[in-house]
């Protein structure tokens, strides 16, 4: 392993960095506590380190990426952080706009959007549809997001399905399930990062992580560095997938 020190893009292989990464951005209430601030402060500081991962994918190579901004489960937060966070995405959707068109980047929503406010959902259309034909990288943002609820959500559809006559329960494969998911079409992610400490994947893409590779780090999501990043590519491109075979 490298020292952090040396580790940046230059020790990298290119050619063997994760062509999907998916991240559970984790500590923005604690690094908040930490600093003696509310919470919202700790979201709000994490949107420095969201530019900051997006600026050093691109550098990278890396073609899709995938953040874990709001789960189906932090629903049971206070409602005055609730109400913050919902602003705050609305905020950054509006402010970041020129800089996902001026450098190339589809932004894309994946969860269930019944239960945002009407306003969040208007603005989320509206800048999948502007960036839509951009082919830099393909974010994708997970809010109001949980894994079982997505494979419920599959299940039901396909459900429905069966009982209409167009699907025979025999031809229900990994392949078709995958197409019923809100990430179908798009490749399994390559490599997990989850900042905060914790040593869980947390209702985090159940079904696509099967043989994701994972790192984890005890730093706060707003401390994560440009180092730790290239770190994690770095160690990634030690691993040795198998994909449940021999090597």
């Amino acid at each position: 392993m490298l020292k952090n020190s040396k580790i940046n893009s230059k020790k990298v292989d290119l050619k063997l960095v994760p062509h999907h990464l998916c991240i559970i951005m984790d500590g923005n209430g604690r690094w908040a506590n930490k600093h003696n601030l509310p919470r919202v402060a700790g979201h709000k500081a994490g949107i420095k380190t969201v530019r900051m991962v997006i600026s050093e994918s691109i550098k990278a190579g890396i073609n899709i990426l995938t953040l874990y901004a709001f789960s189906t489960e932090n629903w049971k937060r206070p409602k005055e952080e609730i109400s913050s966070l919902m602003n705050l995405f609305q905020e950054i959707i509006v402010k970041e706009r020129g800089n996902l068109l001026e450098n190339n980047i589809r932004i894309r929503f994946i969860g269930h959007r019944k239960n945002l406010p009407v306003s969040l959902r208007l603005a989320m259309e509206n800048i999948e549809n502007e960036t839509k034909e951009n082919k830099k990288l393909l974010l994708n943002i997970a809010l109001n997001y949980g894994g079982r609820s997505e494979l419920c959500q599959a299940l039901q559809l396909l459900s429905e399905e069966v009982l209409k006559g167009k699907m025979e329960p025999s031809q229900i494969t990994q392949n078709v399930i995958s197409n019923y998911l809100f990430t179908s079409g798009l490749p399994d992610p390559d490599l997990l990062i989850r900042t905060g400490g914790e040593l869980r994947i947390s209702n985090f893409l159940l079904w696509q992580i099967a043989y994701t590779e994972l790192w984890f780090t005890k730093t706060f999501w707003p401390d994560f560095s440009k180092k730790q990043f290239w770190k994690a590519l770095n160690n990634y491109e030690k691993r040795v997938r198998k994909f449940g075979g021999k090597v």
